[in-house]
Formats: structure tokens, sequence, C-alpha cells
């Protein structure tokens, strides 16, 4: 009895010894793509962006109602944080439209 007892503790020690518990590590890694281009509803956009690790690296573009792109270019880090560069292309044009200057709801404004 003495002997089963030894001979299975020793079993039990040997199978925890040989089976030994590894963490699975996964690193982040993706890269992503798209863009719209609807000439019906003038929609123009694009993003892009990549990420290895804990850097992630992107940019997007997008058509501005005032006729003027907008590009941001990004980064991003576990020790360096959230930066972005934004830049605006092409001159912004603005539509003219009717004054209301002086009008109320109700009528009584000058309408000048």
């Amino acid at each position: 009895m003495n002997i089963f007892i030894i001979v299975s503790f020793l079993v039990v020690a040997l199978g925890t010894a040989l089976c030994h518990h590894h963490e699975h590590y996964f690193i982040p890694h993706y890269h992503f793509k798209y863009g719209v281009h609807d000439p019906h509803t003038k929609d123009h956009k694009s993003h892009e962006e990549h990420r290895h690790h804990d850097d992630v690296v992107g940019s997007y573009t997008i058509d501005e109602p005032d006729g003027s792109k907008r590009i941001v270019e990004y980064t991003a880090g576990k020790h360096t944080g959230f930066r972005a560069i934004v830049r605006r292309i092409g001159p912004a044009h603005h539509p003219h439209g009717s004054s209301f200057y002086g009008v109320t709801h109700w009528g009584f404004g000058s309408g000048r």
C-alpha cells in the first residue's frame, strides 16, 4: 500500500514537472485600406492604417464641402501617445447666399 502511494505521488509530481504552462502572447498586427469615390454625392475619402506591436501609423483624406481637401497623417505608440499632422490643401470656396440680417421668427424685423 505504501509503495502504491509513493508511486502515485511520483507520477503526479513527474506529470506536473513535464507539463509546463505556456502563455500565448499575441502580437497585434494588421493593415487595412479603404476609399470612397462617389461622383453622385461628391463623397470622396480614404483611410489607411498599419499596426505592428504597439505602433500604429495611418492617414486619411476627405474632400471638404468647401472644396478643400483635408489630409491627416498620424502615429500612435505605447510610449509616444497619439500625434497627428493635419493639412488642408486647396482654397475654400463658400457659396454666396441670402442674408437674413434683421429678420426675426415673427416677421417684425426690418429686413434690411
